[in-house]
This record gives structure tokens, sequence and C-alpha cells, in this order.
């Protein structure tokens, strides 16, 4: 994962105005592609909050965006005890001030067996991480955001969660926890939209993280198949600018291109594309 874990580099003039002094919070950040998103908005003038329950490695990544001139610190919470959560919130507002850019990048894989097989008790973890992590961290940040009347919520899919049947090799319990936070995404965008808040899903395509490193059968793809980890922490930055408004809601694939998706916006919003949606007989079901 060494892409992931050193400083990304942009061209100063595209990105340093972007986000200048906004207040981030990345989960999962403590490395793969959460430290990268990390990075990033750091780079386009963020103060971060790394998240992760590992202590060590979020500490590890607020140093080394210190190290590089900017703002960060690194925060040891479990996304999906509230009491964490809601402290760890508490501690941002406490330190750089209330949250502007939220992702939701935490997440795991789950057991990579038949449903049959599973441990109940193991396949629900997952959803408690990838679902209730994601709630909880927007229950926390979201009054501030509302009272501000701005904000930006990047949620941390897959396309394991469209695709008919997920994806085998992950199991049963990855696929239901990524579509589920597709829906939770478009729907709390509707209710959040008037507020000048947007929330997103990016998928970051397939990435050489400790997830795809421990499922053998990614081990034959070839390499022109993987996504760096910086691809996604470039889209979470263009999101979270003003450039993303007219998306909100949608489900983004870090292979699209998001100025295309931008210059079609009105007509992604009037037949409601890139949204979780059922196909009929007749075509997409209202």
């Amino acid at each position: 994962m060494s892409g992931a874990d050193t400083m990304i580099k942009y061209e100063t003039q595209l990105v340093a105005p972007l986000l200048g002094g906004a207040v981030a919070l990345v989960t999962g950040a403590g490395r793969g592609i959460g430290r990268a998103i990390a990075f990033a908005l750091a780079e386009a003038g963020a103060s971060v909050a790394a998240v992760a329950r590992s202590r060590d490695e979020v500490a590890e990544t607020a140093a080394l965006i210190e190290g590089r001139g900017g703002r960060a610190v690194g925060l040891s919470a479990d996304v999906a005890d509230r009491a964490a959560v809601e402290a760890a919130v508490a501690g941002v507002e406490d330190r750089f001030g209330s949250v502007d850019v939220l992702v939701n990048n935490a997440g795991i894989g789950g057991p990579n067996l038949p449903l049959w097989s599973c441990d109940p008790d193991e396949w629900w973890r997952v959803m408690e991480v990838n679902l209730r992590g994601p709630l909880l961290c927007c229950r926390a940040a979201l009054p501030a955001m509302l009272r501000r009347g701005s904000g930006t919520i990047v949620n941390v899919g897959s396309y394991a969660g469209i695709r008919a049947g997920g994806v085998g090799t992950l199991g049963t319990a990855y696929p239901v926890s990524k579509a589920a936070l597709v829906r939770f995404t478009d729907t709390l965008a509707a209710g959040v939209d008037e507020y000048g808040v947007r929330v997103f899903t990016i998928s970051p395509g397939l990435v050489r993280t400790a997830m795809t490193e421990a499922v053998d059968a990614f081990d034959d793809v070839p390499a022109y198949a993987w996504a760096p980890p910086e691809a996604a922490a470039e889209l979470v930055v263009r999101l979270a600018s003003s450039e993303g408004m007219a998306l909100n809601g949608r489900f983004v694939h870090v292979g699209d291109d998001l100025d295309e998706l931008l210059r079609e916006a009105e007509r992604i919003d009037a037949e409601g594309l890139y949204t979780l949606r059922l196909i009929g007989l007749q075509g997409p079901v209202p």
C-alpha cells in the first residue's frame, strides 16, 4: 500500500484554495484509502482529524500531515460505538472547530463464507461498522452543519453494493452493508439539501488494502484493474469543494469523469441517474 502511505502531491494552484480553513474528519484514516484522503484534504488546506481504532496509526497519519506544515490530530475511536464517536467529534470541535467535511471511510470486509456457514454475530459486525458507523458519525457532525448552513459528507461505498449479486469473493455481509450505505446517502441527502449540506457515496475502485489483500481471489487481478488510493482522495476533495453541489445524493465511481457528470447534472437529476434503483420490464421503477 505504498501509494496510500506517502503524502500526496497535488499542483498547489489547483487544490490549495479549495478547502482553506475547513475542518475535516476522516474515519479509517490510519492507513490505506482513509490515510490518502486525509493527506489530500490537508493538502487542500483543511485541518484534518484522522480517526480509527488504532491509536498509533492515526497518530502517524497526523504526524505526517503536520510534518508537511498541515494541521491534524489523530483520535482513536470505534465508529460503531456511539459514545466514542460523539467524544471524537466533540474533540475535533474543541481542537479545530465544527466539522465541515465528514468522510465515512472506515469499513470491514467481514466473513468470506456462504451465509449458512457464517457466525451471525460476525456477519452483523460488518453492518455495525459499515452502516451504523456512518450513521453515528453523521448524527454527531450534522447539527453544526445544519446550524451553519453548509457541509459535505462523503460515504465511501463500493461497486459491490450496487452490482447484482454483489461480489462473491467478499461474502454477503459486505455487499449488503454497502448497498444500505448507498440508500442511506440518498435519503439523508434529500433531508438536508435545503440546509446547504451535501451527501455523496463514492466508490474508490479496487484498491490494494489490507481488506483486498486478504481475499485470495484478487491475487489474479491484472495490474491495470487496480486503482491508486490517491484517485479516491482527489475525488473527495473535488466533491467537498463547491464543484460537487449539483450531484448531491449521487453515487460517483472513481473512474467516472466528474467533469462530464457536472456538465450533465440536470439530466442526471431529471432521470434519477447514479442512484440505487429497481429496473423492471418497463425500465426503472418510479
